[in-house]
């Protein structure tokens, strides 16, 4: 059944209500609802009154579609483990130590944060092993160099998808790769398999390597600070704080642990262990075990804490992260309802007679955009769209590379601007901050490389 134009309705419900709200959970959940509402009052005509009955059946189908679903699992599992890894570290002050030794380099604001974009993009296997890894390891010494937690999510949040789409040795080459190889005409092209064709496809990930340059940009001055951003920074500087009062309660821990002695091996070694193995074996979930597992072998048998306090520790972590699963699970949710109301095939149809080889790579990264921005869907939407506009761009002779890119970069910002996204809400619960103040105060930036992305897309589509 099509729904026409009520198919944007609950995407610009939840985007409304979050914006003044500045909640993210709670617009998700009844955005979900307004979907199936919408869904169940078009049958009115043919099933009556009956057919309000599928609001509540079709929402719990929905809902428990995510919960059963294995790679949906995987996230909140590893999400899960990751607050109890952080938990340990932060108890047997091995970030303390890690501090210590970053802050030989990090003499100042400026470099704190050069540091921590550096390190983003040498951390470049998977986003999700980014956003946690660095943000454990630098929102001390942040503080510490005042710093605003604004601008530390945002520094995090741009060297995590963007970065991992544009490295050919992350999980998004895999996926990405995958996806397009097996479409008709790109084995064609002649450039090798899968992950060879790929490398072709990153120089045309133009919002990922935008996002990525303006960070030290940012950094040093060259692009200022802009809207929620210059808001932290006034903050900052008037109060001291931060973070804004509404994350206080995120940031409840006792600062007296900053004077306490912290071993760089007991940060070094678990983080190294994770890393490593999340390389050779491709398994962020076996390697966020195997990391809780050397803190076990690392911190009890030296005294560092007891057996008792290291499951109540481990347990308590993984409690912490129960909001930012239930968020994730909800942006799932929502990514069922909108395949449920079709709002991909409602935008591409709506596009799809309006467009030309000039301008086709610059309408895949909108569409691709606005579809990962309203369903959160980093990776469902390029698999259903794929399929769609690789074949309608060979048909009308546009340039297959750039239209794959510009799939990679919707893609990419959808991860980093959509406010209910994993990536960013994943970001900010990792950062200890408002989700809805990381998500508004990164937009100016996100802008500004989509406006830069959509620029070489135009240009690159009558050139090439």
């Amino acid at each position: 059944m099509e729904y026409g134009i009520r198919t944007l309705i609950p995407v610009l419900f939840v985007i409304a209500f979050a914006l003044k709200t500045k909640r993210t959970l709670e617009p998700l959940i009844f955005g979900t609802l307004l979907t199936y509402v919408i869904t169940s009052a078009a049958r009115i005509p043919s099933e009556g009154v009956y057919a309000l009955s599928h609001i509540a059946t079709d929402w719990m189908d929905a809902f428990f579609r995510v919960a059963t679903d294995y790679s949906h699992q995987w996230v909140f599992l590893v999400c899960a483990l990751f607050g109890s890894l952080i938990t340990l570290l932060g108890e047997s002050h091995g970030t303390l130590g890690f501090t210590r030794a970053l802050g030989k380099l990090c003499r100042g604001p400026r470099s704190t944060m050069m540091v921590t974009w550096i390190m983003g993009i040498l951390i470049f296997v998977d986003d999700y092993l980014n956003i946690m890894t660095l943000s454990t390891c630098m929102k001390k010494l942040t503080d510490q160099r005042r710093v605003p937690r604004e601008a530390l999510s945002y520094i995090i949040d741009s060297t995590g998808a963007p970065v991992c789409a544009i490295l050919p040795f992350s999980t998004w080459a895999i996926f990405f790769s995958g996806l397009f190889f097996t479409q008709p005409g790109i084995a064609e092209l002649g450039y090798g398999t899968a992950i060879e064709t790929f490398y072709h496809v990153i120089p045309f990930a133009f919002y990922a390597i935008a996002a990525v340059i303006i960070v030290p940009l940012f950094i040093v001055g060259v692009v200022p600070k802009l809207g929620r951003m210059r808001t932290a920074y006034r903050r900052l500087q008037e109060t001291g704080k931060v973070y804004s009062p509404e994350s206080a309660p995120l940031n409840e821990e006792d600062e007296s642990e900053f004077q306490t002695q912290g071993s760089l091996m007991d940060f070094i070694l678990p983080v190294g262990v994770l890393i490593i193995l999340a390389i050779i074996s491709g398994e962020l979930f076996l390697a966020v075990v195997a990391a809780i597992a050397v803190c076990f072998v690392l911190y009890i048998p030296r005294g560092k804490m007891s057996f008792s306090r290291f499951c109540d520790l481990a347990m308590h972590g993984f409690c912490n992260m129960i909001p930012t699963v239930a968020i994730i699970f909800f942006a799932f949710v929502m990514q069922e309802a909108m395949t449920d109301i079709g709002i991909a095939d409602y935008i591409i149809t709506l596009v799809q007679p309006h467009v030309n080889a000039v301008i086709f790579p610059l309408v895949t990264f909108l569409v691709v955009a606005i579809l990962n921005f309203s369903t959160g869907s980093v990776w469902g939407i390029p698999a259903i769209v794929a399929p769609i506009l690789l074949p309608l761009a060979e048909s009308i002779g546009t340039n297959l590379l750039l239209v794959m890119g510009a799939i990679v970069s919707g893609a990419t910002l959808g991860s980093h601007a959509c406010f209910y996204s994993d990536a960013t809400v994943l970001t900010s619960s990792c950062c200890k901050i408002e989700n809805m103040d990381h998500a508004l105060s990164q937009i100016p930036y996100a802008l500004c490389a989509s406006g830069i992305s959509a620029l070489g897309y135009l240009v690159c589509g009558a050139l090439l």
